[in-house]
């Protein structure tokens, strides 16, 4: 028996179940870990995202601005939802509204916080509510996730891409007055994903 035909077929099928694509004509997907300026052939999360032209790329990289957009957007309707249900909470009882801040109130006279009790009850969502919550929570976590992906392609130009979508999320999504009263910058500050 000859044995060197049979462990070149071994591998050739090994090597071919590897490197298959989409198409038979298709050139290889380029894909490197590190710092790249790939356009053409590069693929991303999947071999179906695989950039075939310059067209294709920088439609790519304008969908990759508007999901980092989309990821600001999110982060707003959850703030706009939880000041909403705030608010329906302060109407429902008048009487617990006041001026506090982390259970400190503020002395109009000297301007120095003095410690006081407040007879103010927390505000608890309800099922449905928290559930409507949790699922603005899953869809940033989701895409901040999904953009963390396309981050650790170390590609320059949709690295510039995102920070491009932060830019112009944040501008565009967190356009909004500031309590002088209000929380820090710090306290709200972008936390790891979201």
């Amino acid at each position: 028996m000859d044995m060197s035909n049979m462990g070149m077929t071994a591998t050739t099928s090994a090597g071919a179940s590897a490197t298959t694509m989409p198409s038979e004509t298709a050139s290889p997907c380029k894909i490197s870990m590190l710092w790249n300026w790939n356009t053409v052939d590069s693929c991303f999360i999947s071999q179906s995202w695989h950039i075939a032209s310059n067209g294709i790329f920088a439609a790519s990289c304008l969908g990759v601005i508007l999901l980092v957009m989309s990821l600001e957007f999110l982060r707003r309707m959850a703030k706009v939802y939880d000041n909403h249900l705030l608010r329906q909470h302060q109407l429902a009882d008048p009487g617990q509204t006041g001026i506090e801040s982390k259970g400190l109130l503020l002395s109009r006279s000297s301007g120095e916080a003095t410690l006081a009790i407040s007879n103010q009850q927390p505000f608890r969502p309800n099922v449905k509510q928290q559930a409507a919550r949790a699922t603005l929570h899953m869809l940033q976590f989701a895409v901040a996730y999904f953009v963390m992906l396309l981050a650790m392609y170390y590609n320059g130009f949709i690295l510039v891409s995102i920070c491009v979508g932060a830019w112009f999320g944040w501008f565009v999504f967190s356009w909004e007055s500031v309590k002088l009263s209000g929380p820090k910058a710090q306290e709200e500050a972008t936390l790891c994903c979201g």
